[in-house]
């Protein structure tokens, strides 16, 4: 790839740093809304970010209507309940508040707001005509970097899959971004996010669609997520820690929005989808396997990769290296607590040819480094059971 290939790169407008969520409500307050639709799930409820929303927003008298039925992978007729609660509320100004799912949620109401018909119709890359009302997110895990992406997934219940939108048109306008809400996540779901944003700066790293702006990125998020994720397991009060989680995340997010990503995703979409696996999980247990697939392809990529996880590969030859990054990789998997692969998940042989088949539709295969075949994704799977 050349330096001068043209590619673009988009992002919100972002707040960083400790305190940052009290500052939503002067932020709502620009836009002139008479209604905000607020969009979180019961745990974020529970742990008191929400409720911490609510009240910035009254404190400058903004009305609010508030959604909560967001499952861990959000549903099309989530958004499309969500969709019509904010029609009949007359909301004109969305604000999300959690994790992944209630960002995407968020997003996908947003569509279905602005341009009618099921959220499943606009799956794809820019096929969303009209703009969405303004999107305000705050993030409480530091993982899917949904705050600062262009895309929104969705699960299909009926056909057992996840669609994938890609579009600008689903950038927050606003991304606030507080490391204090990651003080209630439990050392379970910390391992989970910090791997998947650990593979979203990996894949975008590699992909064939990366840019000098978003290596930038990747890279620094690499570094932050591998040298922080065990320490915030450990210690979750840590705010130091967490707030280098919380900024690996958002490097990982702004790189693979514009970069995109590979195989790990639209594998882990497909398993999610068929078997309603935790997102963050799935990657965690396909990246190694994934890294081995692709190395043939970009091992001088992969040695980079190498060294911002604190590798020395200098001294190494190319099938040193490939072993190093996939014992380092599995290692921090393991340590993290994520241990033991599908077949422990409830996924089944029988299940593979699917699997593949699903994941190799999948939007993010585009990007890859290495072609695939529906087999070399099932051996992959075979590989992580």
């Amino acid at each position: 790839m050349s330096a001068y290939e043209l590619r673009k790169f988009v992002a919100p407008e972002i707040v960083f740093g400790v305190g940052a969520i009290d500052r939503v409500g002067q932020y709502a307050a620009l836009y002139g809304a008479k209604r905000a639709f607020v969009v979180s799930d019961p745990g974020v409820v529970a742990a008191g970010w929400t409720g911490r929303v609510l009240a910035c927003l009254e404190e400058v008298g903004l009305q609010y209507s508030l959604f909560t039925d967001v499952s861990s992978n959000p549903r099309a007729e989530e958004v499309m309940a969500g969709a019509e609660l904010h029609r009949l509320n007359r909301c004109d100004l969305i604000i999300a508040v959690g994790g992944g799912s209630a960002m995407d949620c968020a997003k996908g109401i947003g569509i279905v707001v602005s341009n009618s018909g099921s959220i499943l119709d606009y799956e794809g890359i820019d096929r969303i005509t009209l703009p969405m009302p303004p999107l305000i997110c705050i993030p409480t895990t530091a993982g899917t970097s949904a705050d600062v992406s262009q895309f929104t997934i969705i699960t299909d219940r009926k056909k057992r899959s996840k669609i994938a939108i890609i579009s600008k048109a689903v950038v927050p306008d606003v991304a606030i971004i507080d490391p204090q809400t990651l003080t209630t996540m439990s050392p379970y779901l910390t391992a989970c996010t910090g791997m998947d944003a650990l593979v979203h700066a990996i894949e975008a790293y590699v992909s064939n669609a990366c840019s000098p702006l978003t290596d930038l990125h990747a890279l620094e998020a690499i570094r932050l997520i591998s040298a922080n994720l065990l320490p915030s397991i450990a210690s979750s009060d840590n705010i130091e820690h967490r707030s280098q989680m919380m900024l690996g995340s958002l490097e990982a997010g702004l790189a693979f929005s514009n970069a995109s990503l590979g195989a790990v995703h639209a594998m882990a979409h497909s398993l999610g989808g068929y078997l309603d696996l935790p997102h963050g999980e799935c990657n965690a247990m396909l990246l190694e396997h994934v890294v081995s697939f692709n190395y043939s392809e970009v091992g001088e990529r992969y040695g980079n990769v190498g060294r911002a996880l604190g590798l020395e590969v200098d001294k190494m030859g190319a099938s040193e290296i490939n072993k190093a990054v996939f014992g380092k990789i599995r290692e921090l998997r393991i340590d993290s607590g994520i241990d033991g692969g599908l077949e422990a998940r409830g996924v089944r042989v029988s299940d593979i040819s699917d699997l593949a088949q699903n994941a190799i539709q999948d939007a993010c295969m585009a990007t890859n480094p290495r072609n695939a075949v529906k087999r070399d994704l099932e051996v992959i799977f075979e590989e992580a059971l």
